[in-house]
């Protein structure tokens, strides 16, 4: 089945002819080399790094990047649309390169010195190397104040004391670095009370102290590389930190907004791929004489499907083109990612049981769609978080 088909009209979303050819072409390369590979890969928990160079090659990880530091010249919304398409086929895949772009490559080309740029971008944004962002622990993400990871400067250098938790890419076999969020220093507020000095720094993979833990026995993403790590004595130049002393949490937010429209593209992803196996299976699967699509309670379902995927879909496509725009889109960012994993979760629950015992089935599409779909909700902001930006944005204080 076509996308156009089961988009149509597809140009009523107001897609140009460029953005058509890249939906098509990443909707050919998900379908003929992802897909046939996701199972497999899925089981042995390992990160196709062939499929990730073959991504790179065709200048994924680079669309959003000017072509100076090795990137397209395209747009945000490109970025999405492919993140998209790839996730129909494989979730671990697509937030790789939504992982890999936003929280890796976009904090260093934002806020990296021209000398930052230029050492880390070009390997980056060509898909040879990927970076991760560590700012979860145990007592902090959201609540930066419960940032327990330390960087002191002596002698010209950051010493880094801490963990981290719930890293993406972080423990690859290509990834070159991941940016640290650390306390730099503390000052005390008129009220007594004190106040951390969150600041982010660049730690090159492989330096001594930097400790990649084994990774996470995980729910779903299996192919998604996430990796909790420790910080004994790293040691990086006072160059390496990264945008202003103080900012790194700050900076990061800003990061985490664009990130959130992205994330809504890998969930839009999520609920069209349960939606496509949905009907492909309800008119292919008879019972009773006749496909399972012509009971009324099937072909309602599947439509109410299909409605969740076109909300998520526009808020998402609304949001990116206010990035491009360059117009505010805080509470846009997180309508998309609100309406968009509510959509996956609910696709994948509701395709699950279309599909009965064979949804159950681990190499069934489906099954993969329902365990990965739940991190949707809580990755990257969970529901109660986008629900708090949203009613802030509308005036109230929560």
């Amino acid at each position: 089945m076509s996308y156009t088909t089961l988009l149509e009209p597809s140009t009523t979303y107001g897609l140009s002819d460029e953005e058509q050819e890249l939906v098509a072409r990443v909707r050919d390369f998900a379908d003929t080399v992802v897909a046939p590979a996701a199972y497999e890969y899925d089981t042995k928990r390992e990160l196709p790094y062939g499929i990730i160079a073959q991504m790179g090659e065709m200048g994924l990880f680079g669309l959003p990047f000017p072509k100076e530091y090795g990137g397209q010249g395209k747009t945000y919304m490109q970025l999405c649309l492919a993140i998209e398409q790839l996730s129909r086929a494989d979730q671990s895949i697509g937030v790789t390169l939504e992982a890999g772009v936003g929280l890796g490559i976009m904090p260093v080309y934002r806020r990296g010195t021209e000398e930052q740029r230029q050492r880390w971008l070009p390997d980056l944004v060509s898909g040879r190397a990927l970076a991760g962002f560590g700012l979860t622990e145990a007592e902090a993400g959201s609540d930066a104040a419960g940032t327990k990871t330390t960087a002191e400067l002596v002698d010209g250098e950051w010493v880094i004391n801490g963990t981290k938790q719930f890293i993406t890419n972080s423990g690859t076999e290509i990834t070159s670095l991941v940016t640290v969020t650390a306390v730099t220093g503390e000052s005390t507020r008129p009220d007594g009370t004190v106040k951390k000095e969150l600041s982010a720094i660049l730690v090159p993979n492989g330096t001594p102290g930097f400790t990649v833990e084994p990774s996470y026995d995980k729910v779903g993403w299996h192919t998604s590389d996430t990796h909790p790590l420790t910080f004994s004595n790293v040691r990086v130049p006072q160059a390496n930190l990264l945008g202003e002393r103080g900012r790194g949490f700050a900076d990061f937010l800003l990061s985490l907004d664009e990130g959130r429209v992205a994330f809504a593209a890998l969930c839009t992803g999520a609920a069209q791929g349960c939606l496509e196996e949905s009907i492909r299976y309800a008119k292919s699967r008879n019972v009773f004489g006749h496909p399972i699509g012509d009971n009324q309670h099937i072909s309602f379902k599947i439509a109410r499907m299909q409605a969740r995927v076109h909300a998520a879909r526009l808020a998402y496509y609304d949001a990116a083109r206010r990035i491009d725009a360059g117009i505010p889109f805080k509470m846009q960012a997180s309508l998309a990612k609100l309406i968009g994993s509510e959509a996956a979760m609910d696709n994948a629950r509701d395709a699950t049981q279309i599909f009965g015992g064979y949804g159950f089935m681990n190499e069934n599409p489906v099954a993969r769609h329902y365990r990965d779909s739940k991190i949707l909700e809580i990755g990257e902001g969970t529901t109660e978080v986008q629900l708090m930006v949203i009613t802030r944005e509308l005036g109230f204080s929560v």
